[in-house]
């Protein structure tokens, strides 16, 4: 199944964005990765059959979580 256009010019998009928002507030490279790798982790779950009895769906809000927590903590360091 191949991504659409659009969709991954959204991705590519927010990746950028969480990456240079976070190196204009002070490099957190780990932080920046860690969001990268999260967002990559929800695309490709995001492919898989919803027939894993809501566990797939709630591993994609649990991952949803995750990134926000990392740009939360992206963000007090900036300011701390």
């Amino acid at each position: 199944m191949r991504t659409s256009l659009p969709r991954s010019l959204t991705l590519g998009a927010a990746i950028a964005a969480s990456l240079g928002i976070g190196y204009a507030i002070g490099a957190q490279p780990h932080m920046d990765e860690s969001v990268t790798i999260l967002q990559q982790a929800r695309v490709e779950l995001a492919k898989a059959q919803p027939n894993k009895g809501g566990h797939r769906e709630k591993a994609l809000g649990l991952i949803d979580q995750a990134i926000a927590e990392v740009r939360a903590g992206i963000a007090f360091a900036a300011t701390h």
